[in-house]
C-alpha cells in the first residue's frame, strides 16, 4: 500500500518568540515493512540552519535554528511511505525464557535489545504495572500469546477519552483511571512488560486516515498514533519486534497493519516526539496539529533520491 502522509504543526505566539532552537522527529523511518519513497519538510519562517542526523536508535532527526523575532512557526512534514502487511510470526519462546536471557549473569551474551528493558521517565518501574500485567503472564505462556492478551486486556479494559489525559500524564496516573488516549495505553503496554522483565519499545506514527473498505475507522487516525513493540528472541535476527496497538487491539511481526505508518522508535514519548524545543519569547502559545494520511495512486509515485 502507497499512502501519502502530510502532519503540519502550528504555533502561535503572544509576544513573539526572538530566538528559537527546534528538533523535530517527522521522517518516517525504513523498515523491513515500510520503504520510504519521499519526504518534505517545510519550515516558516524559514530557518537559519537546518540539518539531519540520526540518534541511537535510528530515528531521523531533523534540527533547526530560528534567529529573527517570529509571531508564529509553521512546520510540515510531507511524506510518501509504501507499507506492506504484517505476517504472522512463528515463535514459542516463553516469555520467563525471554525474561532470564536478559537477566544480567556473567559472561552473559550481549543483546542490544536489553536497553529496552530498564524504566524511563514516561515508563517507570512500579508494582502497580506489574499487578495488572501478572493475570496475562502465566507459567509456560508463549510470549506472544501473553503479550497479545496484555493488549486485548487494556484495549477491552481501558476507555479511550482525549479529555482525560495531556501529552505531560504519568502512565501510572492512566492506569488508575483505566483512560486515555493511544500515548497513555502505548506507555502503560511498555511499561508493563518492562515490569515482567522483557524488553519493550514505544512507536510513534500514523494510521490511514480513512477506513479501508470494509472496515471502521481505527481510533486515533486524525493525528500522530502510538503503540507498543516488544522484543522476541526467537524470530530472525533484525526482524524481532513484533508490534501492539492496545488502542485499536491490532498486532502483527513488524508492523500492526499495512494502514500503519512507522515514525519512530525509542524508549517512550520523550525520544521521539514530533516537534519539541528551547524558544526565548514567546509567554504564550497555542498549538494546532493536523495530520491526513491517505492512499496515493501509483502513477503519481516518485521515488526518493
Amino acid at each position: 500500500m502507497e499512502l501519502s502522509v502530510v502532519h503540519e504543526t502550528r504555533y502561535v505566539y503572544a509576544p513573539a518568540v526572538e530566538t528559537a532552537q527546534h528538533m523535530a522527529h517527522l521522517k518516517p523511518m525504513r523498515t523491513s515493512h515500510q520503504e520510504l519513497l519521499s519526504h518534505e519538510l517545510k519550515i516558516s519562517p524559514e530557518p537559519e540552519q537546518c540539518n539531519e542526523t540520526q540518534d541511537v536508535f535510528g530515528n531521523t532527526r531533523a534540527f533547526f535554528s530560528l534567529q529573527a523575532s517570529h509571531e508564529e512557526l509553521r512546520v510540515v512534514a510531507s511524506s510518501v511511505v509504501r507499507t506492506l502487511a504484517p505476517k504472522v510470526p512463528q515463535s514459542r519462546i516463553s516469555w520467563e525464557a525471554t525474561r532470564e536471557r536478559f537477566r544480567y549473569h556473567a559472561q552473559a551474551h550481549y543483546d542490544s535489545a536489553v536497553e529496552f528493558v530498564f524504566a524511563s521517565d514516561h515508563a517507570p518501574r512500579h508494582e502497580s504495572f506489574a499487578s495488572y500485567a501478572r493475570p496475562s503472564f502465566g507459567s509456560g505462556v508463549p510470549l506472544l500469546w501473553a503479550a497479545r492478551d496484555l493488549m486485548e486486556r487494556i484495549h477491552t479494559e481501558f476507555t479511550y477519552s482525549p479529555e482525560a489525559t495531556e501529552v505531560n500524564t504519568p502512565a501510572l496516573q492512566a492506569l488508575e483511571q483505566r483512560k486515555g488516549v493511544c500515548q497513555d495505553f502505548a506507555h502503560i503496554m511498555v511499561a508493563c512488560l518492562r515490569a515482567m522483565g522483557l524488553p519493550a519499545r514505544y512507536v510513534s506514527g500514523y494510521l490511514l486516515t480513512e477506513a479501508l473498505p470494509g472496515q471502521e475507522k481505527l481510533v486515533g487516525s486524525d493525528a500522530s498514533h502510538a503503540w507498543a513493540s516488544v522484543y522476541v528472541p526467537d524470530l530472525p535476527e533484525g526482524a524481532r519486534w513484533c508490534d501492539f496497538d492496545p488502542t485499536n487491539d491490532r498486532w502483527g511481526w513488524g508492523t500492526p497493519g499495512e494502514d500503519y505508518v512507522t515514525l519512530a522508535i525509542g524508549r517512550d514519548y520523550a525520544d521521539v516526539s514530533p516537534v519539541r524545543g528551547v524558544i526565548h519569547g514567546g509567554a504564550h502559545h497555542t498549538l494546532h496539529v493536523g495530520v491526513t494520511v491517505q492512499p496515493v495512486p501509483s502513477s503519481s509515485m516518485e521515488t526518493e533520491s
